[in-house]
Order: structure tokens, then C-alpha cells, then sequence
């Protein structure tokens, strides 16, 4: 099994972040606090114009938070800090100054839907269904919410939200606005990604500096909101029905 890792590669001024978990891409605590480590110093780099965030291997995307971390946080403290994990990464992505483009090529859960819905622009391919889930644990999606609701509206996110047992298709989240476009298959997905945000890097970098301002308007206070809802998070895993209910996913 490949050992855990956030990587970053530079060409044609494009910055390609790439992050992996062997338990399908879930996201522990320390692989979400390297992830926002890079983001930000991706949107640092003078040498990149454009960043392509993506997922390792062929299958999931990400599965969301990581069932051992959230079985053994024992106090609110621990809780707060795990689910704040999600808001620094999302934070980062909505702070950063370059566009960042999303690369899902498989099924995304929880904190994995949050994530992609922090990027500028998602392609998919056809497999990249969607799933929030965080209902099924005695939890909610409150740490992501913000990030959902922004791009796919409130009565879409209300809606998986509350289903949390159900995968959406990929065509359904791009109808809803989370992908750009959905293709047929990784291959295809990759070429057109890596097209798109060269061509992209042709354009003003300080033209997209400013459009991604705007884009992110009324967000300015999601440092302390994203920081509350951690602790909504943090406090119900510790209630006695996500306990008995994460011991049953174990």
C-alpha cells in the first residue's frame, strides 16, 4: 500500500496538487493540514498561474473525513481541531489568488463534496457521483455546508444533505452547477483538464486574481463561521449516537 501524500508538480506554469490516502482518499488530519500547507503556497508561487487540485489513483476522489480519526476523538477540543481541518483547506482554496481548477474522477463523500465544491471550476467523468453522508453518523455537513450551499444552491445542498444515504450521479451535480462538464472516462478528463488550465495561463493573471475575488464576495467572514461549525461538528461526534453508529462502520 502506497504510503499517504500531498505532492505538488510545476509545468507550463500550471501547479498540479495531488493528494492520496490508501483508505480511498479519506482525508486525517494531517494529510488536510499539508493539503492547505500547499494550496497556499501554490497561490504564493509566482511561477504558477493556474492550480489543478486531483486525487490519486483511478477510483474515489475522496471519501471524506477519516472514520479512524473521527472513532477516536474523545473530547471537544480534539473534535473542533479534526473538523477545522476541513475549514483551513476550504479557507485556503477560497483565499487563494489563482483559479483553482477540480479534477474528480470518482465518487466523492462528505468532506470530498466540500472540497470540490471549493474549486473555481470541476470537471468530472461520468463515475464521479456524490454523497453527503455525514446524517448517517449522527453528524451534518456544517463544516462544508457553506461551500455546497455557495455553488449548488441551499434546496440542492438541503436535499443531499438530508438523503445522506444516497449517491447523486455526476451528471445530476453537473446540472446543479458542482461540475463544469462531466466526460466519459479519466483519459479524456485529464486531456481536457490539462488544456483548459494551460489555456488559461494565456489570460491576464491579474484579470483572474480579480475575477476570483469576485467570485468569492461575501465570504469574507467564513474564517469564524467555518471555525463555529467545527465545533457543532466536533461536539456531536461525541454524542452517543454517532459512537454507537461509528463502531457499526467499523
Amino acid at each position: 500500500m502506497t504510503a499517504p501524500y500531498v505532492n505538488i508538480e510545476v509545468e507550463n506554469a500550471v501547479g498540479t496538487i495531488e493528494f492520496f490516502h490508501p483508505a480511498h482518499n479519506s482525508l486525517p488530519g494531517d494529510i488536510l493540514a499539508k493539503l492547505a500547507e500547499t494550496i497556499t503556497d501554490a497561490g504564493n508561487n509566482d511561477e504558477i498561474k493556474v492550480i489543478v487540485l486531483k486525487s490519486g489513483r483511478d477510483r474515489t476522489f475522496c471519501a471524506g473525513a477519516s472514520f479512524k480519526e473521527l472513532i477516536n476523538i474523545t473530547d471537544a477540543d480534539t473534535g473542533k481541531v479534526f473538523f477545522s481541518g476541513f475549514a483551513n483547506v476550504i479557507n485556503a482554496m477560497r483565499k487563494c489568488p489563482k483559479f483553482i481548477i477540480g479534477r474528480v474522477q470518482g465518487k466523492t463523500v462528505g468532506g470530498g463534496v466540500g472540497v470540490a465544491s471549493a474549486t473555481d471550476y470541476c470537471m468530472a467523468t461520468k463515475y464521479a457521483e456524490i454523497k453527503l453522508s455525514e446524517l448517517n453518523v449522527g453528524i451534518g455537513p456544517f463544516v462544508v455546508g457553506p461551500a455546497v450551499e455557495r455553488k449548488i444552491g441551499l434546496s440542492a445542498m438541503s436535499q443531499i444533505a438530508i438523503d445522506a444515504n444516497t449517491f447523486y450521479s455526476a451528471e445530476w451535480a453537473r446540472d446543479k452547477g458542482l461540475f463544469t462538464h462531466v466526460f466519459e472516462d479519466i483519459k479524456t478528463l485529464d486531456a481536457e483538464v490539462q488544456a483548459f488550465a494551460e489555456h488559461l495561463c494565456t489570460y491576464n493573471p491579474e484579470a483572474m486574481r480579480e475575477m476570483k475575488k469576485v467570485f468569492w464576495q461575501g465570504t469574507e467572514d467564513w474564517d469564524a463561521l467555518l471555525a463555529e461549525r467545527a465545533v457543532i461538528s466536533g461536539r456531536l461526534v461525541l454524542s452517543e449516537f454517532t459512537k454507537e453508529t461509528l463502531k457499526r462502520f467499523k
